[in-house]
């Protein structure tokens, strides 16, 4: 009797995380839907997956937007509220198989995001959540804003599979990502002793090379975890169907990157969220223990086996696997295509070139550290 394929095994194990929170573009799904497009190109096994959708809310109207401080205009709150009914339509369309129009009602259940000292009550965020009947998609919405890492623990508290990917809603996957062979060896080295394996981050430009980038060659401890532990891992097979056919190049990581990565769900909230005193809100992952992780290894390499972080380095790191599509400026096809035509306008056309060139330099250099 045949065990479980790979790719069913993928499914009964990942469940993928997207976060998104108000954008210029919305109302509009087009920046999720290019992220979503991309999983069909580049990994179509996460379309099969389980999938939770965690819908950062904003923390006050006020007339000028900051929306990484949560502040939105009275216009973005409306069309904030538009987008979460079309998102969860693209996503119960696209992961769930459900067109909506004899969709069955989501169930619907409460719970809480809490943080700091339990002995002040502001302390903690009401959260809905919707999941459908057979548990494929799940929806949060907080009452208030979270900031990624609530966002993230909240999902994470959520999800019954052993493994997760987490994926920011601006961006896009640009390579074939293996991963069930990626999947697999995370099974095979979760326990062992030199080169354990349970987060695996996919490389943007800013990390490529990054065996070779100078803090990793200037710092002592860096260096010699990278010469000692950078390898291609083979997958092999096991009874629950985990296996990949294909090698999957790591070098380690000393860094707890937001960009998308796939962890282990029991080590991402036994080693980044091990109490309620672990995080606040309004923050990112990486600037907490992103920080604190990197100090610790630099001055103890011992200490990088606690973290078990690598980077996934097709093309002895020169393969490009992400593309930052940046949500928090990007006004949509249209949007960008309105400013464009505005910009034209007030400064004539006999300037447009030198302007394109220019934004597309400065977009280059935005990238570098993405």
């Amino acid at each position: 009797m045949s065990g479980p394929s790979p790719s069913g095994a993928v499914v009964d194990h990942l469940t993928v995380i997207i976060t998104t929170s108000p954008v210029p573009s919305a109302p509009s799904t087009e920046l999720l839907t290019d992220v979503l497009d991309s999983f069909a190109r580049h990994c179509p096994l996460l379309l099969r997956c389980r999938v939770i959708v965690v819908f950062d809310s904003y923390e006050r109207v006020c007339a000028r937007a900051r929306l990484k401080k949560g502040a939105v205009t009275a216009e973005q709150a409306a069309a904030f509220a538009a987008y979460v009914a079309s998102v969860k339509a693209l996503v119960l369309r696209r992961f769930g198989r459900c067109d909506g129009a004899g969709a069955s009602p989501l169930e619907r259940s409460a719970g809480e995001a809490e943080f700091g000292s339990p002995f002040d009550p502001a302390n903690a965020v009401p959260l809905v959540q919707l999941r459908t009947a057979d548990g494929r998609v799940t929806f949060v919405e907080p009452a208030r804003c979270l900031g990624f890492s609530l966002a993230v623990r909240s999902a994470l508290r959520l999800a019954a599979t052993r493994y997760v990917w987490v994926h920011q809603h601006d961006w896009r996957l640009t390579t074939t990502i293996p991963v069930a062979s990626m999947l697999s060896i995370m099974r095979e080295r979760d326990a062992d002793d030199v080169a354990p394996v349970r987060y695996i981050c996919l490389p943007s430009v800013r990390l490529l090379n990054y065996a070779a980038q100078s803090d990793n060659t200037r710092f002592a401890a860096f260096r010699q975890l990278t010469q000692r532990l950078k390898q291609v891992f083979h997958a092999g097979p096991h009874s629950d169907g985990l296996e990949g056919a294909e090698p999957v190049s790591l070098t380690p990581l000393f860094f707890w990157f937001d960009k998308p990565h796939i962890a282990s769900t029991a080590h991402y909230l036994r080693c980044v969220f091990p109490s309620r005193y672990a995080t606040r809100r309004s923050t990112f992952i990486e600037d907490t223990i992103g920080h604190r992780m990197r100090e610790l290894i630099k001055n103890d390499p011992e200490a990088w086996a606690k973290f078990a972080t690598w980077l996934y380095y097709p093309g002895e790191g020169e393969t490009l696997c992400l593309k930052h599509l940046d949500g928090r400026v990007w006004r949509g096809s249209d949007g960008e295509k309105k400013a464009a035509e505005k910009w034209r306008s007030a400064n004539g056309a006999h300037h447009s070139g030198s302007k394109s060139s220019s934004a597309v330099e400065e977009k280059g250099k935005g990238d570098r550290f993405t």
